[in-house]
């Protein structure tokens, strides 16, 4: 039996990671968080509190499971927070995967580790696994920085890089782009939404399978994971405004200098898919059909 470990199993990936796993028979699952467990109505795994920036702790609680498989979904992710809190963030998204990487080694453990879109500069999309990436964000110069951990000391390990995650657990402890427009509208809020910025919306259950996938088969590289359609932010929540039959004229485009946003966003990112889609055999949803799963 395969035994997976996964890190931030209170957030949306990680959540839906411990709920795929379960229904897998021959995997034994191991979910980890700094905080209590927020995962209702799922059972069938054991669960540890774990501070990943604490040495002492990682070590303890991996070499106590021992784990053949770690899914890193552990991070700090608000691209404006990062920018202001660069200690903050240099700690949890450098300093404790230096941790888990030392620790993951120590068992021979299979680390997958999630990254960004974040990491390109929006000027060469969509990107390949082989492009150079260029951050122009604190946030994408961590999730880089880590990545370069990965690749130099890790000894078996996979880097899956995704792009604007969104969908539905049982207790969301954050928005995402789909559920933020959702209730803005339903509540009558009106929102403005950039027009000048583009990405492919990945369904968290296309990409927690993908990291499954890669887990099972102990896939190794850098894969890159998201929807399989490139449109304007503000043409996501315009059709999540018609998928719930809630107000569209409540959006209002803006460009993103309008927002005036702490930090830089790459323009347009994307990706090129087809290592996914030939290595394990990765079929992304639509947003459209991801809003029917929702």
């Amino acid at each position: 039996m395969k035994k997976i470990l996964v890190t931030g199993s209170n957030g949306l990936l990680g959540q839906k990671i411990i709920e795929i796993l379960t229904g897998i028979e021959t995997v034994s699952i191991i979910a980890t968080s700094q905080n209590v467990d927020k995962i209702v109505d799922v059972k069938g795994y054991d669960f540890e509190l774990l501070d990943l920036t604490n040495h002492l702790e990682t070590k303890y609680i991996i070499q106590t499971h021992n784990p053949d498989t770690i899914i890193n979904t552990a991070a700090m992710t608000q691209v404006d927070k990062c920018e202001e809190q660069k200690a903050e963030c240099w700690k949890i998204n450098v300093e404790a995967l230096k941790n888990l990487v030392k620790c993951s080694n120590d068992v021979k453990a299979h680390l997958i580790h999630l990254s960004s879109d974040f990491v390109f500069d929006g000027t060469g999309g969509p990107y390949s696994e082989n492009d150079i990436p260029n951050p122009l964000s604190y946030y994408g110069l961590s999730k880089l920085e880590g990545e370069k951990i990965i690749e130099d000391q890790s000894g078996k390990w996979a880097i899956v890089r995704t792009i604007l995650v969104y969908g539905v657990n049982r207790k969301m402890t954050r928005l995402n782009i789909v559920l933020w427009v959702k209730n803005s509208l339903e509540a009558g809020k009106p929102i403005r939404v950039v027009n000048d910025q583009f990405r492919a919306p990945t369904l968290v259950d296309d990409l927690a399978n993908a990291c499954i996938e890669i887990g099972i088969r102990e896939k190794t590289g850098v894969f890159h994971i998201s929807g399989p359609e490139m449109m304007s932010i503000v043409d996501i929540a315009y059709k999540v405004a018609d998928y719930y039959k809630l107000d569209k004229s409540l959006i209002t485009p803006v460009l993103s200098a309008e927002l005036n946003e702490i930090a830089q966003r790459p323009r347009s990112t994307g990706f090129v898919l087809d290592k996914a889609i030939n290595g394990i055999n990765y079929l992304p949803h639509t947003l459209e059909e991801g809003l029917e799963i929702t």
